[in-house]
């Protein structure tokens, strides 16, 4: 089939009944911005694309290499070497050849954040969990400009979820990363994303996590996941279809365990269960982080 034989409307008709065809045309014309087409970012992008999203603004400058097999979406021995963002550009091509795509090869960085974000419905966080200063600058413009963010970290054979709105408690209030060390902002990253630790019990080797070389184990079923709790959250948000678990709110489901926990943290790091949890991981983790610091 080429270009001229794709039809929208059959291509993504068995969402309907899901969703309602004017719900399907809604979708068409949306766009989301993701940074980051790795471990979550590239199945991020392929479970948007078949559920019908018309555009994306897509950012990522790394390529392929054989360690990315275990769980990153465009992985191959076809595209060792290649560029993420190539690869996975037109891997949404193939799907939907009637996509609006915006690339930025060279990652997002503080300068070229307004064109990343142009025009974009909604923000779908993909970036490596040690990449703070651009994440937090990425999340504060997205609440300049009412632009709902959200984040589903995988975490062992799970997801963590974070839904940053406009009218909501912000990023920085929820993490409160400002004016911390880099040890310390790390770990409140942690301990933000996954209050609850479900995926703790079951990691047999901790010496996988390697501060180090900024790099620790993982799983595809995590990032798979990942892809959907946060399609479905943007769903709901792109077309207001009811409420959506908001920060201070959170959602973690650990399949290994088989649980699902709602996580409530108000006032954000300030609360005093989560100032608990900062300072046990602190003790658990803070030494080897210190450690590793160049």
């Amino acid at each position: 089939m080429d270009d001229n034989q794709f039809q929208y409307e059959q291509a993504f008709s068995r969402n309907l009944g899901w969703v309602t065809e004017s719900e399907q045309q809604i979708l068409r014309a949306k766009k989301i911005a993701i940074a980051g087409l790795g471990g979550v970012g590239g199945s991020h992008l392929l479970t948007l694309t078949r559920l019908g999203v018309g555009g994306f603004s897509l950012a990522e400058f790394d390529r392929f290499e054989l360690a990315n097999f275990n769980r990153q979406a465009g992985a191959s021995l076809r595209s060792m070497g290649c560029s993420k963002l190539e690869t996975m550009t037109q891997m949404a091509l193939d799907i939907n050849p009637e996509l609006h795509l915006t690339g930025f090869e060279q990652g997002v960085s503080e300068e070229n954040l307004d064109d990343f974000l142009q025009d974009v419905d909604i923000y779908v966080d993909s970036l490596d969990f040690f990449q703070l200063p651009i994440r937090s600058a990425l999340f504060t413009a997205c609440g300049e400009r009412g632009i709902p963010a959200i984040t589903a970290a995988p975490l062992g054979m799970g997801c963590a979820f974070l839904a940053f709105l406009p009218s909501g408690m912000s990023f920085e209030a929820y993490f409160g990363l400002q004016g911390r060390d880099e040890v310390e902002q790390y770990i409140r990253f942690l301990v933000g994303l996954s209050p609850a630790m479900l995926q703790m019990g079951y990691l047999i080797e901790p010496s996988r996590v390697d501060f180090n070389r900024r790099q620790g184990p993982s799983t595809p079923m995590a990032c798979e996941l990942c892809a959907g709790l946060a399609a479905t959250q943007a769903l709901k948000i792109l077309l207001a279809r009811g409420k959506v678990t908001t920060a201070p709110w959170g959602l973690h489901f650990d399949a290994y365990k088989q649980r699902l926990r709602k996580t409530w943290r108000p006032f954000g790091w300030r609360n005093p269960m989560q100032r608990l949890l900062i300072s046990h991981a602190k003790r658990q983790f803070g030494s080897r982080l210190a450690r590793s610091q160049p």
